[in-house]
């Protein structure tokens, strides 16, 4: 079932890109006490993520963050190392770069897509969500091929 606003988000842990390596933190230690939004791409170094998504969050991180965001954060299932190369590629470091490799976190709230026909295997689907103290707040999910409710701008207009 797809999670919802007014639901909480499930506990997982991400893997991040550290100064030493990968690294684990969990979904309490991003969200909790905090209003985080949170995008999801199905696949870093993709075409619509590197021209489109992940560049307006690059550009509209100030903006985004005066209006009390206290993380912009965004995931993909894809491992830290690709996570971490893709963020210094796009210059993003304002962003928290979180990898779901698994797609553990991508499957409790329902957003998993089937990208084998592309040779992708499980991904996300592309969506963002605002959320305040681990709380969805507003939840944009893409219609294939779309940018629309889940970018930079739309984030802007909901916060």
């Amino acid at each position: 079932m797809t999670i919802q606003v007014g639901d909480k988000l499930p506990a997982t842990t991400f893997k991040f890109m550290g100064k030493e390596g990968p690294e684990d933190l969990s979904s309490d230690a991003i969200f909790n006490g905090k209003k985080v939004v949170l995008f999801a791409v199905p696949g870093a170094f993709t075409p619509g993520c590197s021209i489109t998504h992940l560049p307006g969050f690059v550009v509209k991180a100030d903006e985004i963050k005066a209006k009390g965001v206290d993380t912009i954060a965004c995931m993909a299932v894809n491992d830290a190392f690709v996570m971490g190369a893709w963020g210094e590629a796009q210059n993003a470091e304002e962003i928290l770069m979180l990898a779901d490799g698994n797609a553990e976190f991508t499957k409790l709230i329902g957003l998993e897509m089937d990208g084998s026909g592309f040779g992708m295997g499980t991904r996300s689907q592309r969506f963002a969500i605002i959320v305040e103290d681990g709380v969805v707040k507003y939840l944009g999910i893409e219609a294939p091929g779309e940018i629309k409710v889940s970018s930079a701008d739309a984030i802007l207009e909901q916060l």
